[in-house]
């Protein structure tokens, strides 16, 4: 359910296109006049702006924003503005990329294996080879090291069946095997790696669900006893984006605002990613996890035009 919400009568891309280019002429740009009309536009609305804007202008919407924008509010903004596939695309090169690649930054290549669709994911891995004429399997492969390469190159690797077919039998099967693998602390074996990363999301939510009924546990809090390292951290964050996407991206949130300063990188990538999904139901699983309100501490620990647009995608009238 998406907090994005569109005006009764949306103008044509030509008048959207227009407003645009006016925004940015003149002396400074007019940012509410970018936020009035990208920031209330769907994918394919702002598809369709993109495509009128280059051919009024002969020139790219995306790069007038990187020229006219700067800080956390041109980076939320220009994120947005891309088609979904590309903007998660450019994410994953960002991730793979970096010299560091902690569990937060990595989580990112979960994401979008694993709570999105799988059509989204081909769509992202086919932007991928285009933009930067390598796979997003191979740049996987190369720049993760183990234990969780061989995890996140299977996931990124990943087609899922993706209409709802759900085998009890399977699923007790498939229960038993993984207590079985993570009983013995063996959080990269085969039957781990083969069952997150092929099987369907339904399947997957009543495997998790068969695992509780048999051991008492969640599957998560088992992964957690055998340590807390890497591999234990990325496999929690799978286990939440395939069996609840909006508790994973509540965290997401909540650990981006919690404690010194505002790590803007993943708050914008939280709201950006999920307003036209299921921001609604992220709202409500933050309230019930930290007893506060997610519009409200995005609004006390953000400022000006960025904090106008998050707003914005979050649904809050003005």
């Amino acid at each position: 359910m998406a907090t994005l919400k569109l005006p009764e009568v949306v103008p044509s891309p030509t008048e959207d296109s227009e407003r645009l280019k006016k925004a940015f002429q003149g002396f400074g740009t007019d940012e509410k006049a970018l936020i009035s009309v990208l920031g209330r536009r769907n994918s394919s609305q702002r598809k369709q702006i993109r495509e009128t804007y280059q051919q009024l202008y002969n020139e790219s919407l995306i790069d007038s924003l990187h020229s006219e924008l700067s800080g956390d509010f041109g980076t939320a903004i220009i994120l947005w503005t891309y088609d979904p596939a590309e903007r998660d695309a450019r994410l994953a090169k960002d991730v793979l990329k970096a010299k560091k690649k902690g569990i937060k930054h990595l989580q990112v290549l979960v994401e979008i294996s694993c709570a999105s669709s799988p059509n989204h994911l081909m769509a992202v891995r086919q932007s991928y080879c285009s933009l930067f004429e390598c796979s997003l399997e191979e740049d996987t492969e190369s720049s993760v090291s183990e234990p969780l390469r061989k995890l996140l190159v299977s996931l990124v690797s990943s087609y899922r069946y993706d209409k709802e077919a759900v085998s009890s039998e399977v699923a007790k099967i498939e229960a038993e095997r993984l207590h079985e693998a993570i009983s013995g602390k063996q959080l990269d074996h085969d039957h781990i790696i083969w069952i997150l990363s092929t099987r369907n999301f339904f399947q997957l939510r009543k495997t998790f669900a068969c695992y509780r009924e048999l051991y008492g546990n969640k599957i998560e809090e088992d992964i957690n006893k055998c340590g807390n390292g890497d591999l234990e951290s990325l496999l929690t964050v799978v286990v939440w984006c395939i069996d609840c996407p909006e508790k994973h991206f509540a965290k997401v949130v909540r650990d981006s605002i919690v404690g010194w300063g505002t790590d803007e990188d993943s708050l914008t990538r939280a709201i950006v990613t999920r307003a036209e999904t299921d921001m609604l139901r992220v709202r409500v699983e933050y309230a019930q996890m930290y007893k506060k309100s997610l519009d409200e501490d995005v609004i006390g620990d953000t400022s000006g035009d960025y904090r106008e647009f998050l707003m914005t995608l979050l649904g809050r009238e003005k």
